[in-house]
């Protein structure tokens, strides 16, 4: 941690607030944001829960967000479908007409279509667009792209090794909810739900309670529960560090969030950006952490960006908003409870306290705080009379757990509690009391709360008046404007005013209709001058310099002055209300969205090459899926092992049997990690299959055949084209696509560069948190964790029983898997007939015979010898859990059922 003021030619940080509303806008930019993002209600926008903007409220936004000096971007970072490219082309028409400043994107092809529309308009990647690294983010420069949202993932060390070797912007989250997966890369609400977190849609099952089954056996966790929902993101004390390791912007998560709790987190971190600058170190103080808790808080933690923990970073207790910790629960009254308070409280504030479960509840399970916990506001405080008998006493029967108290004991000692409590009826109470906290009659169940109990103050009604006045009315965070004043004798009186400097400047001028006289008595002062024109109360100005150039003794009667004031601050806010002049070519991203025709002509006296039966591709993560693909005949196999030595052995077996092997990528690759990728490529595999742009980029330029895997996230034609570009032989199709959008990808381009995934468990959760680590390991994080998943099979409960197996990579990174295989068997004559030549089947689990038994199956389908709903048939009774059509439910004919 830096303790000093930062080099004089240390830049502050961009701070980047969230905005989902009008009031989210006005608290940014009174508290102090440097910029602001938000969505637009035609969707393209990975938060479709927020209230966002209309396209039509863009010019007035943007046109407010300039005047006041703020920056504002529109997110467009989802994955677009063919058939929606024509409404993106119009959208992004309106963004830059309107003068955004910028876009964040995650589909390749819309960043295409963004700068084919208008070469002006800024294009960041999205954090959803999986660049992790230096390597990553080269392989995606030839996008055009003007910053890179970094992965949360990352540790200040590893983002100071990313700027170290690309000049590329760099933004980073500093603030608010972490998710667990990587984004863009969590296709859990897809999988379970049909709601896609890549298309704004994400249903949160991070946040809900699993089991943790190892071998077989259930393991006791005790409270933890929560073993996918971090805490929460607060990252100010790393300001410091963050600024010295090259980072351009700081952005606060949130758009879901309310004005208050923008006002809040935007205020606290632009005090803390500029104390970085000035002393080189950040202490908010407990109050003001206080404060942000009280906003918005599952427990702070510094995320990743001290490196992994992942017990601190995943705790597992409770998974939703906690506020601040209160204290315990020292004793129980009839409607109060005694707590000796670590922080003020007052009448109304909203108090939550862990409960036994409530079983007759319809709410268990559905939410980490509600299930276990109730609360109420404050009815009433009193101060605990500490010279009366102290219900606190170690052998007072209060201290005895409930079960072993009658409830004629349990009345009575209520009565008993409330009558040594003191009788002074207060408002507040400061910190470090003992008082009791009443409540409302019948607001809590007080036979579900114990002795020892954790009491949350999560709601200051009172903070959040103060919050909201930071907002609203007048503008309280002004520009300062810099007035020089000409006044000569015999010319009218001319004012110049500047906002900025150098090239950067703004400038207005505006001149008096009338010759100046020369003053009889009193002529025209400086000091009066700025008395005059400096009046800027109500506008978003403020004077903070005025230099004059007075000649001749002139009179300048003071309503020349008040009127010139009021034209110049006219002519300043039309100024930056106008949208800058840029170029806009609905033409060219028009051409984006039409269809790609294959390039080789067929003439009518060609004659007719038969087309060749379709490819079978299989993912094996063990030796012996591989023999069982051997046995099948599958055409590649693509090995993708926990343990990479084993690669080797896998080749051997290939070419021991002439069977096709390559080797499957890393999903993420992050500083340092380069060396496993060119591992991978010095074993000699038949080709890659790659994850991530890095390996996209090492496998095509070391010649190897490489296909891009679903982790890249093609949805359209133009994503897969820009691939193709980079040289892979063909693309994966997002699992994000069902059957129709499927058939508009294949028919929007040629199907011999797709590869269709028919059958699979759906990678859910792709995690940088390792759940072997945090629950089955005394140790923090993969130096000193002694790898569990080296030795055991892992799978996690869900609520409704089903049993998803959890895996590790090399990197340690976990992924949770689907227990239901998906298979698309009921698509496939489709596909094949629309030209799709090469499917594959990834394993999971299955034995050499097992293996073998399920890719004998697809090859009689791809060869037409059986029908898709025989596959199905045939899934279905050999797997104990079944198999979903998942996302690759086959369109159904409503001719069919008459």
């Amino acid at each position: 941690m830096l303790d000093s003021p930062l080099s004089s030619n240390v830049s502050a940080p961009e701070l980047l607030a969230p905005a989902g509303n009008w009031d989210c806008v006005h608290a940014a930019i009174e508290n102090g944001a440097d910029a602001v993002y938000f969505g637009l209600d035609r969707g393209f926008n990975a938060r479709h829960r927020a209230a966002n903007f209309g396209v039509n409220d863009l010019s007035s936004l943007m046109g407010q967000l300039h005047l006041r000096g703020v920056r504002g971007y529109v997110t467009l970072n989802t994955l677009v479908f063919p058939d929606e490219l024509n409404d993106l082309v119009e959208v992004v028409d309106a963004i830059a007409s309107a003068g955004v400043d910028a876009v964040l994107v995650q589909d390749f092809g819309v960043a295409r279509i963004v700068r084919a529309v208008c070469p002006e308009l800024e294009i960041h990647a999205s954090t959803q667009m999986s660049l992790t690294s230096s390597e990553t983010i080269e392989a995606a420069r030839s996008l055009d792209l003007s910053r890179v949202v970094v992965a949360r993932e990352l540790s200040i060390g590893e983002i100071k090794q990313i700027r170290s070797k690309t000049d590329m912007p760099i933004e980073a989250f500093i603030h608010g909810a972490l998710c667990v997966a990587y984004s863009g890369q969590c296709l859990t609400s897809e999988s379970l739900g049909g709601r896609s977190a890549n298309r704004g849609q994400c249903a949160q099952a991070c946040r809900l309670p699993y089991d943790l089954v190892c071998d077989g056996i259930d393991q006791e966790l005790g409270d933890v529960r929560y073993l996918l929902s971090p805490q929460d993101l607060a990252g100010y004390a790393a300001i410091p560090d963050m600024i010295h390791a090259g980072v351009n912007s700081l952005k606060i998560e949130g758009r879901l969030k309310t004005p208050e709790y923008v006002a809040n987190i935007t205020g606290h971190y632009r005090r803390a950006i500029d104390q970085a600058i000035s002393e080189g170190v950040v202490n908010l103080g407990e109050d003001a952490q206080h404060e942000m808790e009280l906003s918005f808080s599952r427990g702070f933690t510094p995320g990743w960006l001290e490196g992994n923990d992942h017990k601190r970073l995943v705790p597992g207790i409770r998974s939703a908003k906690q506020g601040i910790v209160l204290g315990e629960v020292l004793a129980i009254g009839r409607d109060s409870i005694l707590v000796e308070i670590q922080a003020g409280i007052a009448l109304g504030d909203g108090l939550a306290m862990e409960s036994a479960v409530d079983p007759n509840s319809t709410k268990a399970f559905d939410s980490g705080f509600a299930d276990n916990h109730q609360g109420g506001r404050i009815y009433s405080l009193r101060l605990d009379d500490e010279s009366k008998s102290d219900p606190r006493r170690p052998d007072d029967s209060q201290n005895a757990p409930k079960s072993a108290q009658s409830p004629w004991e349990q009345a009575r000692q209520r009565k008993q509690s409330e009558s040594q409590a003191g009788t002074d009826k207060l408002s507040k109470v400061q910190a470090n009391q003992t008082v009791w906290i009443g409540f409302g009659r019948g607001e809590l169940d007080f036979s579900r709360i114990e002795i020892g109990a954790t009491v949350f103050k999560n709601d200051d009604p009172q903070l959040n008046k103060r919050l909201a006045a930071t907002f609203g009315g007048k503008p309280r965070r002004t520009r300062p404007i810099h007035l020089h004043v000409v006044a000569h004798v015999g010319r009218p009186v001319e004012v110049t005013a500047t906002l900025g400097s150098g090239e950067h400047a703004t400038t207005e001028n505006i001149v008096g209709e009338d010759d100046l006289a020369v003053a009889n008595k009193h002529a025209i002062t400086e000091e009066v001058l700025a008395d005059k024109l400096g009046r800027l109360g109500g506008t978003p100005f403020h004077l903070a310099r005025l230099t004059s150039d007075l000649s001749g003794g002139p009179m300048v009667p003071l309503g020349v002055l008040n009127q010139l004031r009021r034209e110049l601050v006219e002519k300043l806010e039309d100024q930056f209300h106008a949208a800058p002049r840029r170029t806009v070519r609905l033409s060219a991203g028009r051409a984006l969205v039409t269809p790609i025709k294959n390039e080789t002509p067929v003439s009518d006296d060609q004659p007719t090459v038969p087309q060749a039966p379709p490819q079978l591709s299989v993912l094996c993560r063990t030796l012996d899926q591989v023999r069982g693909a051997i046995a099948a005949s599958a055409e590649r196999i693509y090995a993708d092992f926990h343990d990479p030595r084993e690669h080797k052995a896998a080749i051997a077996l290939g070419a021991e049997h002439n069977a096709s092997i390559w080797i499957a990528s890393l999903r993420i690759q992050k500083p340092g990690e380069m060396g496993l990728l060119k591992q991978v490529v010095k074993q000699g595999p038949a080709g890659l299959l790659a994850r991530n742009l890095a390996a996209v980029r090492l496998g095509v330029e070391a010649g190897l055949p490489t296909i891009a895997d679903f982790s890249l996230n093609v949805a359209n034609h133009r994503s897969a084209e820009w691939l193709i570009d980079q040289g892979v032989q063909r693309v994966t199709a997002s699992y994000d696509l069902n059957a129709d959008q499927l058939d508009q990808l294949v028919s929007s381009m040629p199907a011999d560069w797709l590869e269709l995934v028919l059958h699979q468990h759906m990678p859910m959760f792709h995690m940088e948190h390792c759940v072997f680590c945090s629950v089955l390991s005394p140790g923090t994080n993969k130096t000193n964790c002694g790898r569990p998943c080296d030795r055991h099979v892992v799978e996690l409960r869900d609520r409704v029983g089903k049993l998803h197996v959890l895996q590790a990579d090399i990197a340690c990174r976990n992924t949770l898997f689907n227990a239901t295989p998906q298979s698309g068997a009921e698509i496939v004559s489709n596909m094949v007939a629309c030209g799709v030549g090469s499917f594959r089947v990834e394993l999971l689990s299955e034995n050499a015979q097992e293996a073998e038994s399920i890719l004998r199956l697809y090859r009689q389908l791809l060869l037409g010898e059986i029908a898709g709903q025989e596959v199905w048939r045939s899934l279905s009774a050999e797997n104990r859990v079944g198999v979903t059509r998942g996302t690759l439910e086959a369109k159904r004919n409503p001719l069919a059922i008459l």
